[in-house]
């Protein structure tokens, strides 16, 4: 068996400061997300989404960030998956991000809705054809006899829809509301910066702009 207690690694690449940090937890988001894509990181927009089914257990996946703002945090995906049902069951999920070469992660949590209909055609439509046909074509999470099903699907919609499949009503967008957000930054010793931002007032049905209550953590 492969001893895995001597693999460590020494965090020494940059630090994260309380006073040089963004008091707003999305712009400090966005300036490490470019970071990340200008130091081109493998897939710097991916990202694990955590929810949690009626029986109390959680699951996580990756997908894949397609849009941020004040708004929240956007991915598309199924609704009949094993995350849409569990969404649907239970709103509150968690994302987080890991920047391996940047010694970085980005926790966020908070509730999660669909986007509008408008932004979810939008988004499907701007999508390669092969993707939107795959958008009909896998029945996500449900159990299949093998690839050929897939295929033959996807064949099946091809012929149907040629060049112009429309969205299926059961693909869409989430957008996950933060009320909390976690900036880890590796460092030496193991004694890393851990800085995390707690939603303290404003929401989506209010115009007062969020207040975030900026704490440090021990690692």
């Amino acid at each position: 068996m492969t001893s895995l207690a001597n693999l460590r690694k020494s965090y020494e690449r940059a630090e994260l400061n309380d006073n040089e940090s963004n008091a707003n937890p999305l712009l400090q988001f966005e300036a490490w997300l470019k970071e990340a894509i200008n130091a081109e990181v493998p897939e710097p927009n991916a990202m694990t989404v955590a929810t949690v089914a009626s029986n109390l257990r959680p699951s996580t996946r990756v997908v894949l960030i397609k849009g941020y703002d004040a708004r929240g945090i956007t991915w598309f995906t199924n609704y009949d998956s094993r995350k849409g049902q569990e969404l649907a069951g239970n709103p509150f999920a968690a994302l987080q991000f890991h920047w391996v070469e940047l010694e970085r992660v980005v926790r966020i949590e908070g509730v999660v809705e669909k986007v509008s209909d408008e932004e979810s055609d939008a988004y499907f439509h701007s999508r390669p054809l092969d993707s939107r046909i795959g958008a009909w074509a896998s029945p996500q999470s449900q159990v299949i006899s093998g690839r050929g099903v897939l295929v033959a699907n996807a064949v099946k919609y091809g012929a149907q829809f040629l060049l112009k499949p429309p969205r299926p009503s059961h693909w869409g967008g989430y957008r996950l509301k933060p009320d909390n957000w976690q900036f880890w930054q590796g460092r030496k010793s193991r004694l890393h910066d851990r800085l995390r931002y707690t939603l303290t007032a404003g929401d989506d049905k209010s115009t007062a702009e969020p207040v975030w209550l900026r704490e440090r953590l021990a690692p």
